[in-house]
């Protein structure tokens, strides 16, 4: 039986060799604001991976509550 899996990392294709740790301040930056070129400078991920992680993040119907 498959079971299915919500991390945004191991559902990338191609990109399953960055880890979660490595997701984590993609998102966090986003939420800051931040072009995918400026997440790509800053993390040093090529911006192709940092767009398909976005992407894959707003597919999966994730919500973000602003204070």
């Amino acid at each position: 039986m498959q079971t299915t899996s919500t991390n945004i990392c191991e559902r990338m294709g191609r990109s399953q060799e960055l880890s979660e740790f490595r997701c984590g301040p993609v998102i966090d930056c986003h939420l800051c604001n931040k072009s995918i070129r400026d997440i790509s400078l800053l993390l040093n991920i090529p911006w192709s991976t940092v767009n398909g992680i976005i992407t894959k993040w707003k597919q999966l119907g994730t919500t973000v509550t602003q204070p």
